[in-house]
């Protein structure tokens, strides 16, 4: 989810816990929960369709340096969760280093000493950030659902072939070919919804509400990072 950076989101111990890699695009970050859809009505675009994201007080609790860790980011956490629902290889926390140093990313570090609290009022109205999350997970579907197929016909002896690929390969080589669209698991995959524009933010209840949709189902943890 973060190419230019390296980093890897993993859950540890007893919080939801996640890594924030410092890089040019992402210097104000946030965890927080999607809460919904609603419709909100602004003075010159009326209706707009928001999502609204619950952010609860999120405390730094490390920083990874250049000199210690070869790479700059804040472990940041929030609410806390069973022990028993965290599967054991996320109970210990995983990042992926970063082979280059980034110029001016140091003093962005000192922005986050430890236990530093972080909540809705690091954002403003107006601001574009990126929501990552991990989108609905659907189950097995067929290729009509999963790739959006046309199917076969409905008439004239098409009435077993409506929902089915059609031809997955030809007589020669005899054998399918390595990246056909098929049926299988769809959905369940991290996702990053861009350039989102907040458009509601209530400090005092902890609420952050962004035009358009974000990746997941309602409760599902998000994560909130600045674009500029």
């Amino acid at each position: 989810m973060f190419e230019r950076t390296g980093c890897v989101l993993e859950k540890a111990s007893f919080f939801v816990t996640k890594y924030i890699c410092l890089s040019s695009t992402a210097m104000k970050f946030l965890i927080g929960k999607k809460l919904g859809m609603t419709t909100l009505f602004d003075e010159t675009k009326g209706a707009l369709n928001v999502t609204l994201i619950a952010c609860e007080e999120n405390t730094v609790k490390m920083n990874r340096t250049f000199e210690k860790d070869g790479y700059l980011a804040v472990q940041i956490e929030t609410e806390k969760t069973g022990k028993k629902t965290i599967r054991k290889e996320f109970r210990v926390d995983k990042a992926v280093t970063i082979e280059s140093e980034r110029p001016g990313m140091v003093s962005e570090l000192e922005k986050y000493p430890i236990d530093a609290k972080l909540d809705a009022s690091l954002f403003e109205v107006g601001d574009i950030v990126n929501v990552a999350g991990v989108t609905k997970a659907k189950g097995f579907q067929g290729p009509v659902k999963r790739y959006g197929f046309a199917g076969g016909r409905k008439t004239h002896g098409g009435k077993h072939d409506l929902r089915k690929p059609g031809s997955i390969g030809a007589t020669f080589p005899e054998h399918v070919v390595k990246g056909r669209r098929m049926a299988g698991r769809m959905g369940g995959v991290n996702m990053t919804a861009l350039n989102l524009h907040i458009v509601y933010i209530n400090k005092e209840e902890g609420l952050i509400g962004v035009r358009g949709a974000v990746p997941g189902v309602n409760g599902r943890i998000v994560k909130i990072t600045s674009v500029k």
